[in-house]
């Protein structure tokens, strides 16, 4: 692997362009397992629309959501996109693992060691590791830079890793060459770090159509480069 840009450089040129990315409004790993269940393959202004309802109307806790009524739920589950039913039965799923398995106290977890706490987070519907690693990394508690489909996009066309038929070894891969980098990074760094190459990722640095000639990436980026 041959890297134009160290990864410390290319997150600050990334901030240059977009400043601090908002944090989402969830705190806490239960407002978290909610947040990333809140919709479906939908923009981040409907998942925030969405997750607000049931902060408003219902409550975002485990109890609360647990007695909430369907006539209460389902209508914000519709406006989470697709399958809203499904979208309520795992919405109650969360609320009754957390009742049972932590006493409705999701925050216990946060004082486990790792790789325990993980193992608890994906216990919830949709959370697998790297959905438990960003949870704990927004909850302060990191052990490397969990990515999601748009950083890693990013990552991997500025020479990271290696593009790969298999998402999970492309992942491994791009892991495996920012490890020797991050090994002084802290949480708030690897959580501004997650956010911004997310950000980059929806902007510029798309799947389709990438607008390379705006990128502050350009000079170093091995897809450009081809």
């Amino acid at each position: 692997m041959y890297l134009l840009l160290s990864f410390r450089k290319l997150i600050e040129r990334l901030q240059k362009l977009y400043g601090e990315p908002a944090l989402p409004p969830a705190r806490g790993p239960f407002e978290l397992v909610m947040w990333e269940n809140a919709c479906y393959l939908l923009p981040d202004e409907r998942r925030r629309e969405v997750f607000e309802g049931l902060r408003n109307q219902v409550g975002l806790t485990a109890k609360k959501i647990a007695a909430a009524p369907d006539d209460v739920l389902l209508p914000l589950a519709r406006r989470g996109g697709m399958r809203p039913e499904t979208r309520v039965f795992r919405w109650r799923e969360i609320a009754h693992i957390a009742l049972t398995q932590f006493g409705g106290n999701l925050d216990a977890i946060l004082q486990e060691p790792y790789a325990k706490a993980k193992r608890a987070l994906k216990q919830f519907p949709n959370i697998g590791d790297p959905g438990a690693e960003k949870i704990l990394l927004l909850c302060g508690i990191a052990e490397g830079l969990p990515l999601e489909s748009n950083g890693l996009r990013v990552l991997v066309r500025v020479g990271y890793g290696r593009e790969q038929k298999s998402y999970g070894a492309m992942y491994k891969s791009v892991e495996n060459d920012l490890a020797p980098e991050l090994k002084s990074a802290g949480a708030q760094e690897l959580s501004l770090a997650h956010r911004l190459l997310r950000e980059h990722g929806k902007t510029l640095c798309k799947d389709k159509s990438p607008i390379c000639v705006e990128c502050p990436l350009l000079r170093g980026c091995d897809y450009a480069a081809r």
